[in-house]
């Protein structure tokens, strides 16, 4: 008598039985800043506008995704908000069916002029880049002087409503780690959630970065501040701990000292309809040839589900920091 099969899996699965629920969806490659570690200064390569996914290719793309399981999308850039008509978009792709969590990644700089539309569009949740809570450290870094536009960002999402609210601090050695504690205290004194993230080996500008091992900060902090492990919504790879009242979470995203990738859930879809399987290796596929070709949506979905089975165990950036040659901006962040 044999033993009947296990259930299938639900939605998306890879080739090593990850689930695959996440993608994170670059809506330009343009940015207005040029952060040390993403983009170099003086940079031309951007893609033309003629091979940007429009926004009916991009709500199709997505609703096939969403039909396969995919159920959490952010929008990224380089910074999503210089797309025109940002907050027109994030109303579409939050209502299609199966899509539960629409989230943005932005370094605010024109948050306080579409916060309110944003928030009335269905975005949930806002990322928001701050590297430093210094004016010339914040020039250093992102090459302008913007530090003041950032903050009315952030009033701006609070008195719209969004919560939670994550500032994403790429911690640097030498540059900034010395501000990770006074961040600590402005996260705490605001209601923000605080993300400290290891610089990644991406192109020049990453391998150039002063890479910070955050293992040896999170023990430090721990103990600091008497926090316990715990966990926040999202579909992300941080490791977050508390205060045991709830009221300050800080996350840890350390791919390069303690990786996550047995448990990636995510995809990356480029400006121009590739997506990248993994930050950290080549393996991509070309959607915008398939969109405007005429594919039928099974054709559609099919390619998903072969462009998932293309998803690699996990990435090099330790056995091979010089492998990959793009910018993070050009793959989305």
């Amino acid at each position: 008598m044999s033993l009947p099969l296990p259930a299938a899996q639900p939605g998306l699965v890879d080739q090593f039985g990850r689930r695959i629920d996440y993608v994170r969806l670059s809506v330009t490659d343009r940015c207005d800043l040029r952060c040390s570690y993403c983009m170099p200064e003086g940079f031309k390569g951007f893609e033309e506008p003629e091979h940007w996914l429009n926004f009916d290719e991009i709500e199709r793309l997505i609703g096939a995704f969403a039909r396969l399981g995919v159920s959490r999308i952010r929008l990224t850039g380089g910074e999503p908000l210089l797309r025109r008509d940002i907050s027109g978009l994030a109303r579409r792709l939050a209502s299609l069916p199966g899509i539960d969590d629409l989230s943005l990644s932005t370094n605010a700089t024109q948050l306080d002029k579409h916060a309110q539309a944003l928030k009335a569009a269905g975005v949930t949740r806002l990322n928001v880049s701050l590297d430093s809570l210094q004016q010339a450290r914040v020039e250093k870094i992102s090459g302008r002087d913007v530090l003041a536009k950032v903050m009315v960002g952030l009033a701006a999402a609070q008195e719209a409503g969004f919560t939670p609210i994550k500032l994403n601090m790429v911690a640097l050695a030498g540059t900034n780690d010395d501000e990770i504690d006074e961040m600590v205290a402005f996260c705490m004194a605001r209601g923000f959630v605080l993300r400290l993230i290891e610089a990644m080996p991406m192109g020049d500008t990453g391998r150039n970065s002063e890479f910070l091992d955050l293992q040896p900060v999170k023990e430090r902090l721990r103990k600091q501040f008497n926090l316990i492990e715990t966990a926040l919504p999202g579909a992300g790879p941080a490791r977050y701990l508390g205060t045991a009242d709830g009221r300050f979470n800080v996350g840890f995203i350390t791919p390069m000292s303690q990786h996550f990738c047995e448990t990636c859930n995510r995809i990356r879809i480029a400006v121009d309809g590739t997506a990248y399987m993994c930050l950290g290796q080549e393996e991509k596929f070309e959607f915008r040839p398939l969109l405007r070709g005429g594919c039928s949506d099974a054709e559609l979905e099919a390619a998903i589900v072969g462009a998932i089975n293309l998803k690699p165990e996990r990435h090099e950036f330790r056995e091979a920091p010089h492998k990959i040659l793009r910018f993070m901006s050009m793959t989305g962040g």
